[in-house]
């Protein structure tokens, strides 16, 4: 029996307005529209309580990697339960866990040999900081307690990983809670003012950051490949692996941030493997588990981990930790999820599709007059919605073009997610060719009815 069966679409529909608070949304706008309440979902398919089916073009936010309903992974979770639900990780170890924290170190870079679990993408960026700034700490550097970010950046709501990002519509509002920090360009280049002449200029003021600051630097911060909230900025090939130059030639901690990139996204498991870089620490969450249940986890060296082993007197523990770190059911369903990428041979069959996506979006959308810039990396796709296309000049906000794209692409039967003006695709990994021809579609001709009126 689900509640579909207890309770009928209308008073699901009252109560969810009544009494859920969701997240990044105006609830005043909310509860004047129509929204699906999703009941199910099978494949690459969501259905709601009316029975409407929708292609999830967003993955549920970026996180069903093998669709809704898979059966290896249902099992996975099924027999876990045979086992056991939970047992907590305080002095304690359990099966899935450990496996889990094997597999993960097989398949990340070079020299990431220990696992810090915790539950999600935040939480994920919170170990790291925490990690890196106490890592100085007991080192002797006791001055090295900042953090250099970029422009744009996004890590997660709490607030350690709200102080290291960067998007002033989140952020600004809790200035007066977060702790200072640095910030470097992004390399933004659609919206860089030095235009074609710019050749990563960013680097430079990034290098001027740290070559006057390393003494009180603690680490830099960064998404690799694209920035994902910020309205997937990609980033020119080579920013990346310079940075971790950087980074090096002045003794700064290299944090990289996959929540988001992880898992297939970028069309390699992990983003930072396009540049062969090895980061100090590594995050993962989203995709770990297939879309399944909330799991995440911070990758570190064996130099930053040594630097915590010592008596207990000596009181060099990482202080941390989470109730559900390491829950065995997740930990089962991220095993099941790797399991798939290598049975299914998931990331070479993603190659051709990836190609697919970029050959549709050249051909059709990068042409449309009210679509700026089409931005993607793999199976990450920002469209950047303008009201003049010459000059790049953006809809005002309280338009909520991006908004309204979305609301038109569900009667066509798509879900899609606005950043803003930009309209992000980023479906499961499964999704067939067709039915990525399908989304594509969608996702068009939504865009070309709401922006058709703007047409001058």
């Amino acid at each position: 029996m689900n509640g579909n069966d207890l309770v009928d679409r209308a008073t699901l529909e009252e109560w969810d307005k009544e009494y859920i608070w969701h997240p990044f949304t105006q609830m005043q706008e909310y509860i004047g529209e129509d929204s699906p309440i999703i009941a199910k979902g099978d494949g690459v398919y969501l259905y709601d309580v009316d029975g409407t089916r929708y292609l999830d073009g967003v993955s549920s936010l970026w996180v069903t990697v093998h669709g809704h309903r898979h059966p290896v992974l249902n099992q996975a979770i099924k027999d876990q339960l045979d086992q056991i639900a939970h047992s907590t990780l305080l002095g304690l170890s359990n099966v899935p866990s450990v496996l889990l924290a094997k597999k993960l170190v097989d398949i990340t870079p070079p020299g990431l040999c220990k696992v810090f679990y915790s539950d999600n993408g935040s939480t994920a960026v919170e170990v790291a900081v925490k990690m890196a700034y106490h890592y100085w700490q007991l080192q002797g550097a006791t001055g090295k307690t900042k953090f250099v970010k970029l422009e744009e950046a996004y890590h997660g709501d709490t607030i350690g990983s709200v102080s290291v990002g960067g998007i002033g519509l989140f952020h600004q509002i809790f200035a007066r809670l977060l702790f200072p920090t640095y910030t470097a360009p992004a390399p933004h280049c659609y919206r860089c003012s030095n235009g074609e002449s710019c050749k990563m200029q960013c680097l430079d003021a990034m290098e001027k950051i740290l070559e006057k600051n390393a003494g009180e630097i603690a680490a830099v911060i960064m998404e690799p490949l694209v920035q994902g909230a910020a309205g997937m900025i990609v980033h020119p090939a080579g920013f990346l692996s310079k940075v971790r130059e950087l980074t090096s030639q002045y003794g700064v901690l290299l944090i990289l941030d996959e929540v988001a990139t992880g898992f297939g996204r970028t069309g390699t498991m992990f983003g930072c493997e396009h540049e062969g870089v090895s980061p100090d620490f590594l995050c993962l969450a989203k995709g770990i588990t297939g879309g399944y249940l909330p799991l995440a986890a911070t990758l570190t060296t064996e130099k930053i981990f040594n630097q915590f082993m010592g008596s207990y007197g000596e009181l060099k523990a990482f202080f941390h930790g989470h109730t559900y770190t390491g829950n065995p059911l997740a930990c089962a369903a991220a095993l099941s999820n790797l399991e798939i990428f290598e049975r299914e041979d998931t990331l070479t069959r993603l190659q051709e599709k990836i190609s697919h996506l970029e050959e549709r979006l050249k051909e059709k959308f990068a042409s449309h007059p009210h679509i700026g810039e089409v931005r993607q990396r793999g199976f990450m796709v920002g469209l950047e919605l303008v009201r003049n296309k010459d000059g790049g000049e953006p809809y005002p906000l309280e338009q909520r073009v991006g908004h309204q794209v979305i609301k038109e692409a569900r009667k066509l039967g798509g879900i899609l997610r606005p950043l803003g003006n930009v309209i992000v695709l980023m479906p499961p990994l499964a999704i067939t060719l067709d039915q990525l021809k399908e989304l594509l579609d969608i996702t068009y001709q939504a865009i070309d009815k709401v922006t058709s009126p703007h047409i001058s």
